[in-house]
């Protein structure tokens, strides 16, 4: 069916149509007026009448049954472009962005006639931001290394191309088939993409920042660097272990958040039942930390590494072995000794890293929604020992003034835990 048949078509829809198609190229006119030199090419009037033209087009595509005129129109739009680029180029002006934008609003407004406004809204809002954020995006580009690219590359083509290869399918001998090369290496991606979208973050806000800042992204990264970090160098300036001892805690409730957003990303009925769990552990936390900011206020400053980069095929390919064998451990534990067993595999893991049980742990509720309930208290118990161990760090290698700050909220955190796993 014809979706601008005139016989069926509502005129005021029609109107609509082409009201959007003229908004969104103004929305992009408006970004481009505001860069645009005195002899630039388009401003927001032409801009404005660029998706118009598409609107045109897509009109006498369509309705009309004349799709050679859309393509005239097209290759009108086209051809001035061309011919703003060779006199700019001629001036010494090689930018091509706003030109490629001008063939863009063509398409917005040929997208919204056509009965596509919502993905040409989307559009302009997207390439809008894009070319808002031009300085943002060069300073990032600075900070991304070579490497940091050339890791990225590999990883996305190894997922795109070796992924659909894997075998979907789970080996083991039963019960204890669960080890499933697809499902591994989706979690893979899973876990190198959210650590990357940390490492960017890092990457582009910079190295030097306040305590509280560095304790936020050190947490998306690494709580128990920040942990060991902060630890050490409460001994050699004690009079900041009220500070450091707060970016320890903002850590710590941020690997509380980031358990909740790899559970629900697998297991979406799981993750309001995870999120109540680690809210009774992180808003202790939480407001431990707002205390302290309160009271100290402090303007001391530390560094955060971004680490290396989490595309590196070496340390997904860790990852995976990982949390295969969680995946498997966890499974002969729970055949073999029950929940308890479940809850010792959970104890086990957290003591290193608490991403691999958690996901392993939302799988097993995907696959046997009857276990829900042990599978949150695994990952209650995993953070709880995680939380164990960097509480050990803080204890043993800090100051005596960090010592109590952690120490008080490790107390806490673990009353919270053993509370939310013996709650029916």
């Amino acid at each position: 069916m014809n979706p601008l048949d005139p016989d069926t078509l509502d005129p005021l829809v029609l109107a609509l149509r082409f009201g959007a198609a003229l908004g969104l190229g103004v929305l992009l006119g408006l970004e481009r007026e505001r860069s645009k030199t005195p002899a630039g090419f388009a401003g927001v009037r032409t801009f404005g009448l660029f998706a118009v033209t598409g609107a045109v087009a897509a009109f006498l595509d369509a309705a009309l049954d004349r799709p050679w005129l859309a393509l005239g129109l097209f290759a009108a739009v086209a051809a001035l472009v061309v011919v703003s680029y060779a006199v700019s180029a001629r001036r010494g002006e090689l930018g091509i962005t706003t030109e490629v934008s001008a063939l863009l609003a063509f398409l917005m407004g040929y997208l919204c006639v056509a009965g596509h406004p919502m993905l040409a809204a989307g559009l302009a809002v997207a390439s809008g931001g894009v070319l808002a954020l031009k300085e943002w995006l060069h300073r990032l580009a600075g900070r991304i290394e070579p490497a940091d690219v050339e890791a990225t590359l590999k990883f996305a083509i190894v997922s795109i191309i070796v992924l659909p290869l894997v075998p979907n399918e789970s080996f083991g001998p039963a019960p204890l088939d669960v080890v499933n090369p697809y499902k591994i290496w989706l979690m893979v991606v899973l876990i190198s993409g959210l650590n990357f979208a940390s490492y960017v973050l890092v990457k582009t806000v910079g190295a030097e920042h306040g305590i509280g800042l560095t304790g936020l992204l050190g947490g998306l990264v690494s709580s128990t660097a920040v942990t060991l970090g902060f630890a050490q160098r409460s001994r050699e300036a004690p009079a900041q272990a009220a500070a450091l001892g707060l970016g320890i805690l903002v850590a710590w409730t941020v690997m509380f958040a980031r358990v909740v957003v790899l559970v629900g990303a697998v297991a979406p009925g799981l993750a309001p039942r995870v999120a109540a769990a680690m809210a009774a552990l992180g808003l202790p936390c939480l407001a431990i930390s707002w205390l302290l900011w309160r009271r100290r206020r402090a303007k001391e400053t530390a560094s955060v590494r971004a680490g290396a980069n989490p595309f590196e095929l070496g340390q997904a390919i860790r990852f995976g072995v990982i949390f295969g064998a969680i995946t498997f451990v966890a499974k002969a534990a729970q055949v073999y000794l029950g929940d308890a067993g479940l809850y010792l595999a959970g104890a086990i893991a957290g003591l290193t890293d608490v991403d691999a049980i958690a996901l392993s742990m939302a799988q097993l509720a995907v696959a046997m929604p009857a276990s829900a309930e042990a599978a949150v208290r695994t990952i209650v118990i995993a953070v709880a020992s995680n939380t164990l161990v960097k509480a050990g760090i803080a204890v043993f290698l800090g100051a005596p003034g960090l010592r109590r700050v952690v120490l008080a909220a490790t107390g806490v955190i673990l009353v919270a835990a053993l509370a939310t796993t013996l709650v029916p």
